[in-house]
């Protein structure tokens, strides 16, 4: 069920031969996910050699894949020193995630303004997803079935400019929106918040469908800064690991 991390942030790479996009692609994903899911940790150091026998390739498409990364925030390579894992601070935090309320209360008045019956069943269905792994207490699967359902907000809302916008932040995003699904009683809010979402698109209440969504992005960012001194990307946290 989990789908690659972002192909888009690749496709600029188009001198690439297709092995080597794959390549790309593929050690793009992998590091991604390590950091998304926290098995890849602030100052941990992406050795381009061992990241290349890994992959059974050359170190040119590891130092792609690492340029990729780090232009989308998961990674610092600072000049005369190797890739490491990057930490965050909490006032970019901050600012994406009020990014994030403003536009997708936008993408809220145009699902319904444009969707269909069938686009209201294909929201239904992403949240039934989300319903059963919350039920099972799977906090990565529900994370990835968390991206699935804002993928499928921005196919029935039709607005490429907003898809293209919130692409551009999937990455980092993502690394926040998995430690504000771990936190204890996220799930079970999370998905109740989804299902009245799904209730407003159902209703076609476009003003209730867009408070909603602003709510729920805000909500999360609220926990994220109750439990942000302990966030493991925190830069707070790794400093205090330091010393």
């Amino acid at each position: 069920m989990h789908r690659n991390v972002d192909r888009n942030a690749l496709e600029a790479d188009g001198d690439a031969s297709s092995g080597e996009a794959s390549a790309v692609a593929e050690i793009v994903d992998w590091v991604a996910r390590g950091i998304i899911e926290g098995r890849l940790l602030p100052g941990h150091d992406l050795n381009s050699v061992d990241l290349a026998k890994r992959f059974n390739v050359s170190r040119t498409p590891v130092r792609e894949a690492l340029f990729v990364l780090t232009r989308e925030g998961l990674v610092d390579w600072s000049p005369r020193r190797r890739p490491r894992v990057s930490t965050v601070e909490l006032t970019e935090v901050r600012e994406i995630y009020q990014l994030r309320a403003i536009l997708y209360a936008q993408v809220s008045t145009a699902i319904v303004e444009r969707a269909t019956d069938d686009d209201i069943e294909a929201l239904w269905r992403a949240h039934r997803r989300l319903a059963e792994v919350a039920a099972q207490g799977d906090v990565d699967g529900y994370f990835w079935a968390n991206v699935a359902f804002r993928d499928e907000e921005l196919r029935v809302c039709g607005n490429g400019i907003f898809k293209e916008v919130l692409d551009s932040m999937r990455m980092r995003t993502n690394r926040l929106r998995r430690l504000s699904t771990s936190l204890p009683g996220r799930l079970q809010r999370s998905c109740a918040d989804h299902q009245r979402l799904c209730e407003a698109y159902a209703e076609r209440d476009g003003v209730l469908a867009a408070a909603l969504n602003r709510s729920i992005v805000l909500s999360a960012l609220q926990a994220i800064e109750k439990a942000w001194d302990d966030a493991p990307f925190s830069a707070s946290a790794v400093d205090a690991e330091r010393d």
